[in-house]
């Protein structure tokens, strides 16, 4: 496909229109080597619960479209509704176009307006990442239930709440009950798979959005792979799911006022190679 039938250039992938061919009318996702984190000591640190591209990976896209490919299958034998239709190569695929959950802005006349571009749904097994920095209170990797939060996406994502949601229009009341059931229908369905591998998933996040050509149902759109999920080895629930090994994995800091917080036992983008092959 040429440069000229891009569509959006993300932080993981590019996508393009198919103006020929079979699929004409349908998109096109690259997976791309890019990967996202923070820089610690000068050195970039790959983690996918940030949103800062900070190097690349060699190979990655390739592994990032199996483990779509994997899912979206797995999503349709247990009967969740996608926006996948086929992959064309090692980091490929074909999906129908989808409209993200979205609103234009309310009053586009005032300086410093700006339309809702797309909602993407964090849902989190344990307390930590960002979770963490906002509840410092809360024990890290403490078992929180596949808590649902919604966020704005953009060069910087935004907690929104769910109430709030509903007051600015962008979503009704029975839209918000959909997609949060949704969200942790999938999420059990992605735990449990990672668990059949000995794995834990921390937390994720996955974006919704309505088929362009379809009914107006709320699908699961984008992908779930490494750049969407956080997976630990070691984990050791106790009667509550909280991990009781978290003092040995969880490394929390407090300098100049921000607060970061890691895994020692997370599975890095490399190690995801071997996972349903």
């Amino acid at each position: 496909m040429e440069e000229k039938n891009l569509v959006y250039r993300g932080k993981s992938k590019d996508v393009f229109n198919i103006t020929e061919g079979s699929c004409t009318g349908k998109y096109r996702f690259v997976f791309t080597d890019k990967a996202t984190g923070y820089i610690e000591n000068g050195k970039p640190v790959f983690d996918p619960g940030y949103d800062t591209v900070v190097g690349s990976i060699p190979g990655k896209g390739a592994i990032a479209c199996r483990f779509a490919t994997h899912f979206f299958r797995l999503m349709k034998a247990k009967g969740i509704a996608t926006h996948y239709i086929d992959t064309i190569s090692d980091n490929e695929m074909v999906v129908e176009p989808a409209i993200p959950l979205s609103m234009p802005a309310g009053a586009p006349e005032f300086q410093g307006s700006a339309p809702l571009v797309n909602l993407e749904f964090t849902w989190r097994n344990n307390a930590t990442g960002s979770f963490w920095r906002r509840y410092p209170f809360v024990k890290p990797c403490r078992n929180i239930h596949k808590v649902v939060e919604a966020w704005t996406k953009g060069d910087s994502d935004i907690l929104i709440t769910l109430e709030a949601l509903e007051e600015t229009g962008a979503m009704n009341k029975d839209e918000i009950s959909y997609s949060v059931e949704l969200v942790k229908s999938i999420a059990e369905i992605v735990t449990l798979e990672f668990e059949s591998k000995g794995l834990h998933v921390i937390d994720g996040k996955f974006e919704l959005g309505r088929l362009k050509y379809g009914d107006g149902k709320i699908v699961l759109i984008d992908e779930i792979s490494p750049d969407v999920l956080r997976v630990c080895k070691g984990y050791t629930p106790d009667s509550n799911g909280d991990c009781t090994v978290y003092k040995d994995c969880a490394v929390t800091k407090f300098s100049d006022g921000r607060r970061t917080i890691k895994n020692n036992k997370q599975v890095s983008a490399a190690d995801f190679i071997n996972i349903f092959l």
